[in-house]
């Protein structure tokens, strides 16, 4: 059985999902793929000790802080998306990388020559725990900022937020 709960941010809703331990969702209310590893059969329950983690985690991310632990995570995806969504947890608060950055990594980390970067950014956009595994710190090789499941103006002012923009 999957628990939801919700969060105010400053920049919209937020749904949290548990599997009753771990963080398996993270969305901003409404953004593309919202609750795609969601169980269909769930409830809203807030007393959770990961929820409890999570608003605290959420609570200094939009103080301007860098939070210093991570919530339990459980991240319900194939092997490749695992992979790519590992990495993002590498991206500090305030730094970016790009999506060919992150090809080069995962290509030499397993062993390959090369890796598309049109294959990470589908798993970058598939991100189910959005913010704590940092996609939106995910930019196009130019700087620019490519697309974002929460809509680029998040993606804006969460890197504004972090100072990076």
């Amino acid at each position: 059985m999957d628990y939801t709960s919700h969060y105010d941010s400053p920049l919209g809703g937020i749904t949290m999902a548990s599997d009753g331990t771990a963080l398996v969702g993270l969305w901003f209310d409404g953004q593309k793929y919202f609750a795609d590893t969601l169980d269909r059969e769930h409830q809203e329950k807030h007393d959770l000790d990961v929820f409890t983690d999570t608003r605290r985690w959420l609570d200094t991310y939009f103080c301007g802080k860098a939070p210093v632990f991570t919530p339990t995570l459980m991240m319900r995806a194939g092997k490749f998306r695992k992979a790519v969504w590992e990495l993002l947890l590498t991206i500090p608060f305030g730094h970016t990388m790009s999506y060919g950055d992150i090809a080069r990594r995962l290509a030499e980390a397993q062993g390959l020559e090369t890796m598309s970067a049109q294959a990470i950014g589908g798993a970058v956009g598939h991100n189910s725990i959005s913010l704590i595994i940092p996609c939106h710190r995910v930019i196009g090789a130019n700087g620019s900022l490519r697309g974002y499941a929460g809509g680029i103006d998040k993606k804006r002012r969460l890197l504004q937020m972090e100072g990076v923009i």
